[in-house]
């Protein structure tokens, strides 16, 4: 289903200290712990969704 091998580069740019838990729980779900870690996912419809909720703590690179 995925279009073979598409990645989505991520970084942490905000704390997430002071958010809500739902976003908290995004967050660690995209891979990303502190500020300034950085992961590299999939680009699927979930993982869009995952990063439009959170879009204000991360940085996305194609």
């Amino acid at each position: 289903m995925s279009e073979t091998g598409k990645k989505i580069k991520l970084t942490l740019i905000k704390s997430i200290i002071g958010t809500k838990q739902s976003h908290r729980a995004t967050v660690r779900g995209l891979g990303l712990r502190g500020v300034n870690s950085k992961s590299e996912l999939e680009d699927t419809p979930s993982v869009r969704g995952m990063i439009n909720k959170v879009y204000y703590l991360v940085k996305v690179e194609a």
